[in-house]
């Protein structure tokens, strides 16, 4: 016998369950980039990088609410950097920047036209120079 019904079709529409892990706050779709975990007994959340599993005690996090994370009083909050993720540069990685570039710039030394510094013979003498990257030989050689 034939049914001259279509396919069975579901009262309630179906959608594709995306393989992207949604935030855990009420009424956030954006995707999760960090896991928190509470540790009750110390009294501390920890913020991590996205677990590899879901966990049933573990709540993932988009960047917005993970930035804004506030634990209760007497809490402490944890918060683990990814090792895999590119870092950010701090003040001190820029500082140490100029630093160098003020240093490659500035043209070398005069033997002799002292300015004061008197005779340092610990310090390394420059053989040559290539760019940047200078040659040094020491005192003692």
């Amino acid at each position: 016998m034939v049914s001259r019904r279509g396919p069975l079709k579901s009262a309630v529409p179906s959608n594709v369950v995306s393989p992207v892990r949604r935030c855990s706050r009420t009424a956030c779709g954006r995707p999760a980039v960090a896991t928190l975990t509470y540790v009750y007994a110390d009294s501390t959340a920890v913020l991590g990088p996205l677990a590899t599993y879901a966990e049933p005690h573990c709540y993932d996090l988009c960047a917005e609410h993970s930035g804004r994370l506030t634990a209760p009083r007497g809490w402490e909050v944890v918060r683990l950097t990814d090792p895999s993720a590119p870092a950010h540069p701090s003040g001190d990685d820029l500082e140490a920047l100029a630093n160098a570039v003020r240093e490659a710039a500035r043209p070398p030394e005069r033997p002799g036209g002292g300015g004061g510094k008197g005779s340092r013979g610990a310090d390394p003498v420059e053989v040559g120079r290539r760019g940047h990257l200078r040659v040094l030989r020491s005192p003692e050689s």
